[in-house]
């Protein structure tokens, strides 16, 4: 990027007052501001040149939005990276998708995002011995005869046993906390989690929230492990907007 325009970090009503104590991305850091159009604001600075994922910048951008979210404050998170050419083109997107900023920011207005992830448990061997016939067999064919492929089966069966373990319990907790929330919605898949799912939370329910996540995590601790992090800006739950037209050059705003 070579430093000219704005750099967005999301949207929010108009008249909202900015942390004191946080500046924007780049070096030396960006003077945040408010653009304005009509019900709708975005909070802005100065572009930087050169923008890069640096160490400095991505805390940067992050660190605002967090502080844009406490305690459930409405804010449209936008990704990093995200510029616009100018405030008039700010002001313009932000006027064309008016409607879907407002009932996003309606949405997690008093709430926030509570992410978790569940991954397979390093506690659950003792169980899946009890449970599955198939891995006992494995398991006394190998002592009785001990080799490589056997010993390759009953690790590649352990390991599609207690995978199916998790998932199990990780439906179960996931149904559990969904009645806590208001919304939910799952995240892509990774390689160290069987499933993460997000939790859109009312501000004044996170404590109880986590009770009972902690809860859920010790009664299903042979077979998966819960991690909860959060609060988080809402990403997960922003109604997105209707596309820009492609006779112009697409900024991101909301």
């Amino acid at each position: 990027m070579d430093g000219t325009g704005l750099y967005l970090y999301g949207v929010v009503r108009p008249g909202r007052r900015l942390p004191a104590a946080l500046c924007g991305v780049g070096a030396p850091p960006g003077e945040l501001r408010l653009v304005t159009a009509r019900s709708t604001a975005a909070v802005v600075s100065d572009a930087p040149a050169g923008l890069r994922a640096r160490r400095r910048d991505l805390p940067a951008h992050w660190d605002l939005l967090l502080a844009l979210a406490s305690g459930g404050r409405p804010v449209l998170p936008m990704g990093f990276g995200s510029v616009a050419p100018d405030e008039q083109t700010v002001r313009e997107r932000l006027a064309a998708a008016e409607p879907w900023h407002l009932e996003s920011l309606e949405r997690v207005a008093g709430r926030l995002e509570l992410n978790v992830k569940a991954a397979v448990s390093d506690d659950g061997l003792e169980a899946l011995m009890r449970e599955d016939p198939q891995v006992r067999r494995l398991r006394d064919e190998l002592h009785r005869d001990p080799g490589y492929v056997a010993s390759i089966r009953l690790g590649e069966t352990v390991a599609a046993g207690l995978g199916r373990r998790a998932r199990h319990a990780a439906r179960e907790v996931m149904d559990d906390l969904a009645a806590l929330a208001v919304a939910s919605a799952e995240g892509p898949a990774a390689p160290d989690s069987v499933r993460s799912t997000s939790f859109l939370v009312d501000a004044r329910r996170q404590d109880a929230f986590r009770a009972v996540a902690e809860r859920l995590a010790a009664r299903h601790r042979d077979a998966v492990v819960l991690r909860v992090s959060g609060p988080l800006p809402c990403y997960s739950f922003v109604t997105r907007e209707a596309p820009a037209p492609a006779s112009r050059t697409a900024t991101r705003t909301g």
